[in-house]
């Protein structure tokens, strides 16, 4: 099984790992268009107004004009303690234990604007991307589009995506019965259902945390995870499919 997390913007700074080298990241295939992606934004970097139109940062982010500058010198940290924000405050990752931790480094990916697909615990700099971010030769759906949906074609088993709608059109998910998007709702007593905004991120983060903790084992199919997911207090439903085709032939909701 692999869960999709989506990035954030918002991410710690610092690191105890030496810079990035992109032969110590997951899914070696994306190397090229990592490289070509990294150039563009540290080229990008030169010019810091530039840089905050085209990341749409306002005067006070000006801070993130050097990240980017310094992407390839900076020191990086595991994926997973990198990223802050609603859905990893939820999931909390330096709280967890070399066990859940382990089970993450098999189990889990995040789609990077920058790098792509990486591993959970693969170092990466601070950074700021974004999957609309507008670089001076090319757009980021035109390089990683197809380079991670082939990615995520081979890949073996199940596939749980909880990326936004705006990662799901960087890398759209294989069409096949293993491979589901999710999306949080909300159920009122009536039965209605509404997405959620702010609480969809906190959700999937809490929900992330259960499978890491729980670290199942024989999920083999989508009602696997289903089973699982209600044994361990969440309900997981199959629902109509809705929005861009990105998004795949399954979905699923996450009523929170």
């Amino acid at each position: 099984m692999l869960l999709l997390l989506p990035p954030s913007e918002t991410k710690r700074d610092g690191g105890g790992d030496p810079p990035l080298d992109t032969a110590r990241l997951s899914f070696p295939s994306l190397d090229p268009v990592r490289a070509r992606v990294v150039a563009a934004t540290q080229s990008l970097a030169a010019d810091a107004e530039a840089t905050m139109r085209a990341l749409k940062l306002g005067p006070r982010q000006a801070g993130e004009v050097e990240r980017n500058r310094c992407v390839a010198s900076s020191p990086t940290m595991a994926a997973l303690d990198r990223y802050t924000g609603v859905l990893y405050d939820a999931l909390d990752a330096p709280s967890l234990d070399d066990a859940a931790r382990s089970y993450a480094a098999q189990h889990v990916a995040v789609h990077s604007a920058l790098f792509g697909l990486v591993g959970a615990l693969d170092p990466i700099p601070a950074y700021r991307l974004s999957h609309d971010s507008r670089l001076p030769d090319f757009t980021l759906r035109a390089v990683w589009r197809d380079a991670v949906a082939g990615v995520l074609a081979t890949h073996p088993g199940v596939i749980v995506d909880l990326r936004s709608e705006g990662y799901a059109e960087l890398g759209p998910l294989p069409d096949r019965a293993d491979a589901a998007f999710v999306r949080v709702v909300s159920e009122d007593a009536a039965g209605r259902r509404r997405a959620l905004n702010h609480f969809n991120k906190r959700a999937k983060g809490e929900f992330t945390r259960a499978v890491l903790q729980g670290r199942p084992e024989g999920i083999e199919t989508i009602d696997d995870l289903v089973e699982w997911a209600a044994e361990a207090g969440f309900r997981l439903e199959p629902a109509a499919r809705s929005g861009a085709a990105a998004l795949g032939s399954l979905h699923l909701e996450l009523v929170a």
